[in-house]
């Protein structure tokens, strides 16, 4: 039979600056969002590529502060931050190279 101590549970008081810490950036998610429907809305159809440049822009900033925040990575030291970010960038110009090198084979021919 189990004793009743093992059984008890100590609840925490709720730590208030991680609270307001969270909805800080849940309010700047969701501001970042609105700007990106008021955009889609808004931009008529010949501002297409300022869309595309806009929303790229856009999902960084909401990327980055899901990684800093919710990930903790924004309060790790700067050389483990490098680590991930150089290597993604060369990711990201890997892909914006692909992309551009492979449509120029529908122009050779």
């Amino acid at each position: 039979m189990q004793s009743e101590e093992t059984n008890k549970v100590a609840v925490q008081p709720p730590d208030k600056e991680k609270i307001r810490k969270i909805w800080r950036v849940a309010l700047i998610l969701g501001i970042v969002t609105a700007c990106e429907f008021a955009v889609a809305f808004i931009l008529p159809p010949e501002y297409r590529m300022i869309k595309i440049v806009t929303f790229i822009l856009m999902t960084v900033v909401k990327a980055f502060y899901i990684v800093a925040e919710f990930m903790h990575l924004g309060h790790e030291v700067k050389s483990l931050i490098y680590s991930i970010l150089i290597p993604m960038a060369f990711v990201v110009w890997l892909l914006i190279a692909l992309i551009v090198e492979g449509g120029s084979i529908l122009i050779v021919r």
